[in-house]
């Protein structure tokens, strides 16, 4: 299991390319996209501290599921872009983790997009909040870094 010593877990980053069904008909990244970007980078950060989210279903019945999203769009992605998302975990609750998140455009670093992701843990069978299995948490908690980026 990772420890929180690893500074690419703190702030992990997961590379996209923007493809030609991530656009519009201006060539541009479809807003809706950058939630799919950022989806897969915090899969793949979980999968990096040592979770994959089929064996959660399967061995603790618990899914994870988008609560809130506070998005911000600061310049656009276009067709062929190399991305780098960035996750970062602020906090982990009883039934509930917290990212700070970033679509930053490789080549000249501008941010594209920042957003606060708010996770729910939910349970399989009833699909209602469910807590978070206790070697999960402890297992996360290190990784929090603390308060989340307030978005303008």
């Amino acid at each position: 299991m990772p420890t929180s010593n690893d500074p690419r877990l703190l702030t992990f980053t997961w590379p996209v390319r923007v493809y030609y069904e991530d656009t519009d008909a201006g060539g541009v990244v479809f807003y809706a996209n950058y939630l799919k970007f950022m989806e897969r980078a915090r899969t793949e950060w979980l999968r990096a501290v040592g979770y994959e989210q089929d064996a959660l279903r399967e061995r603790c019945g618990i899914l994870f599921a988008v609560r809130r999203v506070a998005i911000d769009y600061l310049a656009p992605a276009r067709l062929d872009d190399c991305l780098s998302v960035t996750s970062r975990l602020v906090r982990a609750g009883g039934a509930s983790l917290e990212f700070d998140q970033q679509v930053m455009r490789d080549g000249d670093g501008t941010c594209c997009c920042r957003a606060a992701v708010k996770i729910a843990c939910i349970d399989v069978a009833t699909l209602r909040p469910a807590r978070l299995p206790g070697d999960l948490l402890s297992d996360l908690l290190p990784f929090a870094s603390g308060p989340a980026e307030t978005l303008p």
